[in-house]
């Protein structure tokens, strides 16, 4: 029986997509879930796995070809049924872009029929532990941890065991009781979702070998013979756009038909574009932040070097120093997490993006500590959740956007979003990492319900069982890495905000005090610094102190019920 292949929808807002690369030919054998073709979006690019086993009957889009949603680009006949010629030439706007080189797919040394489902002990089926999509722009996930072993018993919604992706860490239940029969993926591999991790058979169903995934074999290098001293080796060819699919050395430049437009419309060559995303895929702020950087027909270093005249060399009187003695440094070699690595991006993106300055403002709590030491067990007793400084700033800083609204905006393209609601990240440190979940909608909220929501979110982030709707949609953020001791800190900002609040440490301090007759005095107070990071394309300095000036007023004549 055929099955049609349609263009995925990656993401609700994704309306279409490109064929970039078929991984199979008509009349190859397929296996269910092994990757088929390669698509680009404007948002990622991506493997699509086969809906099906079976042979692969007909190619009806070509590669370079660009198609809605749910288009059929394919047929799968399960039966092995003659095959149909292959798919005809892109479209002629398509068809003027040069072609890449094809990369030859080999076919299966044997096929294997379609996998029927595994019988049970008690007679049911077995049933298939996937990668789940935690959330519509997630494609992948690693797994981290195997909380259980084959052979063990499992109970349906039991923490099975733990993945990372770009937005969230989180433990991921069993689908169903049983016996975890088989391991299909060993941790530290990143697969992507809906691929099949284990196998959960009936209770008492025999326990299958675990079958980590075997590492890539190494390539085998070969010594180049020596040129002889006669002869020049021949100059590199370079591909200029708009065929930069392949970057020196023929490696792949990962990057969206958006991206590739982008270049295109600026003669941008995308080899010299560094790309942040994952595998070093050029987003669209990589190329818009090369644009505003080099300008339009940029090149890369190396095609500007080679066009320019070769300098005089003019010999030294002086003896070559010597060559530094390199020394090879002992320790220990530890990959990156995947959420190392989303870390080290976001971060090193939000520094090109946004023109950060940073303003500090010394604030005197001493009302609030006062205020805090006196209610803080009854007001625990009464409400059952623990009472920190966080509700308190981040009330104040609600009554600062109050003041400056700009500062609860985010940029888009050449326009301000002002936003309705006030969305609180909360900065929270793991042992692993940092991860910044979302207070939702916060100006509704009252002071109790303020700090149950930021409790929550941190005891959450902690236990890993965010969500990615927990992660996203932030206006403002609020990092503390005062309860670590500093005085301040120079947070960076979180895409696409606008700005962070950055709490230091509280410290008794000997401050002048002046009081309502004009004399002044030394009195200990209880001092913190609050720093704000704010994008200067958009925040003005006079705005970003008006808004400092509103939080510290309200901070320093607090007066609010707090339940």
């Amino acid at each position: 029986m055929p099955t049609d292949v349609v263009m995925p929808q990656m993401g609700e807002s994704i309306f279409e997509g490109t064929i970039t690369k078929w991984l199979k030919k008509p009349g190859d054998k397929i296996q269910r879930d092994e990757p088929l073709f390669e698509i680009s979006t404007d948002k990622v690019d991506a493997e699509i796995p086969a809906p099906a086993s079976g042979v692969l009957k007909e190619i009806k889009i070509a590669e370079g070809a660009t198609v809605q949603v749910n288009t059929v680009v394919a047929v799968i006949d399960a039966e092995g049924a003659a095959v149909v010629a292959a798919a005809p030439a892109a479209q002629p706007a398509q068809a003027t872009r040069p072609a890449e080189p094809a990369t030859p797919v080999p076919a299966p040394a044997a096929a294997a029929p379609a996998p029927a489902p595994a019988a049970s002990a008690n007679g049911g089926p077995a049933v298939d532990v996937v990668m789940p999509q935690m959330g519509e722009s997630i494609f992948e996930g690693t797994i981290t941890k195997w909380l259980k072993k084959v052979g063990d018993k499992v109970q349906r919604d039991e923490p099975l065991f733990e993945i990372s992706t770009d937005k969230v860490d989180a433990e991921i239940p069993a689908p169903a009781s049983g016996v975890l029969r088989e391991i299909k993926t060993s941790e530290g591999s990143t697969v992507q979702v809906n691929t099949v991790v284990a196998v959960i058979g009936g209770a008492g169903a025999p326990a299958a070998a675990a079958t980590p995934a075997k590492p890539a074999p190494q390539p085998v290098a070969v010594a180049a013979p020596a040129a002889r001293p006669q002869e020049r080796p021949a100059a590199p060819q370079v591909t200029q756009f708009p065929a930069p699919g392949r970057g020196d050395g023929g490696q792949h430049l990962r990057s969206s038909p958006l991206v590739r437009r982008i270049a295109r419309e600026n003669s941008v060559d995308l080899a010299s574009v560094p790309g942040t995303g994952l595998g070093g895929r050029i987003s669209k702020s990589d190329i818009l932040g090369f644009v505003q950087q080099h300008g339009a027909g940029a090149v890369a270093p190396a095609q500007r070097l080679a066009t320019q005249p070769a300098p005089q060399v003019v010999p030294s009187q002086r003896p070559a120093a010597p060559a530094p003695v390199l020394h090879e440094l002992t320790g220990e070699l530890v990959p990156m997490t995947p959420m190392r690595k989303k870390i080290a991006e976001r971060m090193v993106e939000s520094r090109r993006t946004s023109a950060h300055v940073h303003t500090i403002f010394k604030v005197d709590m001493t009302r609030i500590v006062k205020f805090r030491e006196k209610t803080r067990r009854q007001w625990e007793a009464r409400n059952g959740v623990k009472l920190t400084f966080m509700p308190f700033i981040a009330k104040a800083l609600m009554h600062g956007i109050r003041v400056k609204p700009i500062t609860n905006a985010s940029v888009a393209g050449d326009a301000i979003q002002y936003h309705k609601n006030v969305n609180i990240g909360i900065a929270v440190a793991l042992e692993w990492g940092l991860i910044v979940p979302v207070v939702k909608q916060a100006e509704n909220l009252s002071f109790v319900g303020l700090q149950r929501a930021i409790s929550d979110v941190g005891e959450r982030a902690r236990n890993k069982k965010l969500v990615p709707d927990d992660v996203q949609g932030g206006t403002i953020t609020i990092t503390n890495p005062g309860i670590y001791g500093p005085q301040f800190g120079t947070p960076i900002i979180l895409q696409p905000q606008l700005a962070i609040l950055g709490m230091g440490g509280i410290f008794k301090e000997p401050v002048v005090v002046t009081d309502e007759d004009g004399n002044d005095s030394i009195a200990v107070r209880h001092i913190i610094r609050l720093v704000l990071g704010y994008d200067h394309r958009v925040i003005d300095g006079a705005d970003a102190d008006q808004f400092m000036v509103a939080v510290r007023e309200y901070l320093e004549n607090f007066n609010e019920d707090i339940g």
